[in-house]
C-alpha cells in the first residue's frame, strides 16, 4: 500500500517514523509520503489561503496548490480522503475496508477548510474521527493512517487484529501480565487456570460487561 499525505505542516508527522509504523515502512508493507502543499503554491509568497467569498471568519485553503499537489500523486487506483469534522465517522469497519486499497491520498485541511471545488472535482470522501473540531487535519490523518497500516498483512500478528475492541461490536476484555499479584491486587484466577474454554467464556463475559458500561450503543448493532 502507498499512502500520500498532503499537508501544510509536514513536520507534524514525525510519529509515523516510530514504532510499528516505522517497522512496516522498513519491511516494505507500506510506503508513506508526506507532501508539502506549499511546494505547489506560486512564488514569491507561496500563498495557500485566502478570504472566503461571502464573508465570514478565518481563511480558506485555495484551489490551485491543492489541485497541483493531488495531480502530482493521483493514479487510477487512488482513493482520496479529506479530514473534516463534517465528514462521515471513521470506524474500525472503514479501517478494514481501506486496508485493502492500493493507494490512499489523505488531504489535511486547515483554517476554515478547503475550497469546495476541490472536493467536487476529485470526488473526495470527507472523513471525521469524532464529534469535535481540531486546529487541522494532521492529527486525524495520523489516526487514520495508523489504524489502516496496523491491519495490513504482516504488520501485526493475525491474532492481534482479531480479538480486539470493535470486533463483533464489542469492546476488548481486560488484559493482565506478570506478576500475578501486585500490591495485593491479584489477576483473576481463571486466567491462570490453563482452561482455555473457561478463559474464553470469562473474556466474552468481560467484553459484554465493558461494552454495556462504556458503549451500550454498540450492542444495538
Amino acid at each position: 500500500m502507498r499512502i500520500d499525505i498532503l499537508t501544510l505542516f509536514p513536520e507534524m508527522f514525525a510519529p509515523l517514523k516510530e514504532s510499528i509504523i516505522k517497522r512496516a515502512v522498513e519491511n516494505g508493507n507500506v510506503e508513506i509520503n508526506i507532501i508539502n502543499i506549499r511546494d505547489f503554491a506560486n512564488p514569491p509568497h507561496y500563498k495557500c489561503d485566502d478570504e472566503p467569498f461571502g464573508g465570514g471568519a478565518g481563511m480558506v485553503m485555495m484551489c490551485e496548490p491543492i489541485f497541483k499537489a493531488i495531480e502530482s500523486v493521483i493514479t487510477e487506483h487512488s482513493k482520496i480522503i479529506y479530514m473534516s469534522p463534517r465528514g462521515k465517522q471513521f470506524n474500525q469497519s472503514l479501517a478494514r475496508e481501506y486496508s485493502h486499497l492500493e493507494h490512499i491520498i489523505i488531504l489535511c485541511g486547515h483554517y476554515e477548510g478547503i475550497d469546495q471545488r476541490i472536493i467536487d472535482y476529485f470526488n473526495i470522501e470527507e472523513l471525521s474521527i469524532g464529534d469535535y473540531v481540531l486546529t487541522g487535519g494532521e492529527l486525524p490523518a495520523m489516526v487514520v493512517a495508523d489504524s489502516i497500516i496496523r491491519l495490513l498483512p504482516n504488520v501485526l500478528s493475525a491474532d492481534s487484529t482479531v480479538e480486539e475492541s470493535f470486533s463483533d461490536n464489542l469492546l476488548e476484555y481486560n488484559q493482565y501480565t506478570r506478576p500475578a499479584v501486585f500490591r495485593d491486587m491479584a489477576v483473576p484466577e481463571v486466567l491462570l487456570s490453563g482452561n482455555h474454554k473457561k478463559i474464553k467464556e470469562y473474556r466474552d463475559a468481560q467484553s459484554l460487561e465493558i461494552t454495556k458500561k462504556n458503549r451500550p450503543d454498540l450492542l444495538k448493532k
